[in-house]
């Protein structure tokens, strides 16, 4: 192929449009983590099962996956974008509008399918609109929303529930939504048709044959499982200790613990690159060790919240960095099926993160604060001791 021919280089203004409307996809599926001591009060439900709702939402996530996010391999993406587009509109004006619990948790299922296909399609969307030589720079910016998306949805979820209540962030959501659909349509450029010629039932299969060939993708996916879990047990509790007694945080306060997280993440970038000079590793059992050690300041938050602070920190520094070098060691297997592989990875990340989440909720309602930390540390403990026993049959496949 010439130069001339080439795609032309994105504009900034569209590689900052794909990361916003990627991050405001992804924040949705975690507006409800600050909000369940709110949602069990209106709706009736019992701490230990309102993280249900939470789990309705991962549970999305992992159909989106498996079911929506192959057919931008077959599908125009454009039109695609906008289809999910307003089915995401539509199911956050549900759950704002939600009067019943089962009406909720349908609702947050949709959301959950809808946010998460919404913002793994404009990922694959930005890599295939990208050119050769720009593909990193636009990707890693996609990604770089999803993570900001991330870390500021608590926060959002949080401010704004205590001004207009919870039925107001996915109101708010909904309107910024359909803010950004507007520019997404105009700005997306047209793509070539797929020459895939799997059927969609021979698409979906050959996932599974990924997964039953691909040692170093079942390891690292059971990793991300244990590892989100982890997270999730942590997130989805720490609204109901510090929404109650002697605490009392407004949800704005309580959304911003998320930020301290940035620090943890932020230090956790250099594990793709100590990957990269073969330390996969290494530099696993390393953030594995930091994940359990992370339990024990987060165990001593009802003495003192700096070890609140401490935790977080570390929290995200061992969880981030795994999960870097995790991508870093699968994306090597199979360079042909990289779509796929991610696909299949962050399946494992959505049933780790629904499964985490209605364990704590059981575990807080029975034990308390110290019983989720218990957890907590037991399933971290627990992907620490899976990687030892793993790595020495995946140690050839992560170096080749």
């Amino acid at each position: 192929m010439t130069t001339s021919s080439l795609p032309p280089t994105l504009p900034r203004s569209l590689v900052w449009l794909f990361a916003a409307a990627s991050g405001l996809s992804v924040a949705n599926v975690y507006y409800a983590q600050p909000l369940l001591d709110a949602l069990a009060r209106d709706f009736a439900i019992s701490h230990a099962a309102v993280g249900g709702v939470v789990t309705a939402t991962q549970i999305g996530c992992a159909l989106a996956l498996l079911l929506l996010v192959p057919l931008g391999d077959r599908m125009d993406r454009r039109r695609l974008m906008a289809v999910q587009m307003l089915g995401l509109v539509a199911a956050l004006l549900a759950v704002g509008m939600a009067q019943s619990a089962s009406a909720l948790l349908a609702a947050m299922l949709c959301v959950g399918l809808l946010g998460t296909a919404m913002a793994q399609g404009l990922i694959a969307y930005a890599a295939s609109a990208a050119a050769p030589h720009e593909q990193g720079r636009v990707v890693g910016a996609a990604q770089g929303g999803v993570f900001i998306g991330l870390l500021l949805a608590r926060v959002f979820s949080g401010g704004v529930s205590d001004l207009a209540g919870w039925r107001g962030v996915y109101f708010c959501s909904a309107v910024l939504m359909l803010a950004v659909a507007l520019p997404l349509w105009r700005r997306l450029p047209a793509l070539p048709v797929s020459t895939n010629t799997l059927s969609y039932p021979r698409l979906i299969a050959s996932m599974l044959t990924l997964l039953r060939q691909e040692k170093v993708l079942q390891v690292r996916g059971i990793l991300a499982l244990l590892m989100f879990a982890a997270f999730n047990i942590f997130w989805s509790a720490l609204v109901l200790p510090l929404s109650a007694p002697p605490y009392r945080f407004s949800h704005t306060l309580i959304g911003a613990f998320g930020l301290v997280g940035v620090v943890g993440a932020l230090a956790a970038a250099r594990a793709g690159h100590w990957a990269d000079r073969g330390h996969g590793q290494r530099t696993s059992a390393a953030a594995l060790a930091v994940l359990v050690l992370a339990w024990w300041p987060l165990s001593l938050m009802e003495q003192s919240l700096w070890a609140l602070v401490l935790g977080i920190v570390l929290l995200d520094l061992g969880g981030q960095a795994l999960h870097v070098t995790s991508q870093s060691l699968i994306f090597r297997t199979r360079p042909e099926a990289h779509s796929r592989l991610i696909g299949l990875y962050m399946l494992f990340y959505a049933v780790g993160s629904g499964l985490g989440a209605i364990g704590t909720t059981i575990t807080y309602a029975h034990a308390g604060w110290q019983g989720v930390c218990l957890l907590g540390a037991a399933v971290s403990l627990t992907a620490l001791l899976f990687w030892w026993v793993t790595w020495r049959s995946t140690a050839p496949a992560c170096f080749r």
